[in-house]
């Protein structure tokens, strides 16, 4: 068994591995797979085997610096996606004790506790003043 173990990593030696990039195809081969023991769609299956073999072929490449970029560009989309859910969440959160005003002078946002009624409100950017209701 050690022999195996072995050989194998005399293998890997200079391939790429696996890396984030890999780790999301694989889980999205095995949802695909999941839906497909559903659905039994031929589009479906194709994709799975699409994935595998993207899986691999990124796993077994020699061409570390191309797949180095690719996980690169992966991981900064990945961040850009939940970065954008994580506004969304905060938003809709400051939404239901704040009310957000833009400002007509600088367009500035300015953000105000819900329950005042009607306020004047000051933006500290331009100095504009202005009412709204809270």
């Amino acid at each position: 068994m050690d022999n195996l173990k072995d050989k194998f990593r005399r293998f890997m030696v200079g391939r790429y591995g696996m890396d984030e990039l890999n780790r999301f195809l694989t889980i999205m081969t095995a949802v695909l797979i999941g839906a497909n023991l559903f659905a039994r769609s031929s589009i479906l299956f194709w994709m799975e085997l699409i994935c595998v073999v993207l899986v691999y072929g990124r796993m077994f490449s020699r061409n570390t610096g191309r797949r180095f970029q690719e996980n690169q560009r992966f991981l900064r989309y990945e961040f850009y996606g939940k970065e954008y859910v994580r506004n969304l969440k905060f938003r809709w959160k400051e939404a239901r004790r704040y009310k957000i005003f833009r400002c007509p002078g600088c367009g500035q946002r300015i953000r105000i506790p819900r329950g005042h009624g009607k306020v004047q409100i000051h933006c500290k950017s331009c100095g504009n003043d202005f009412l709204g209701r809270s």
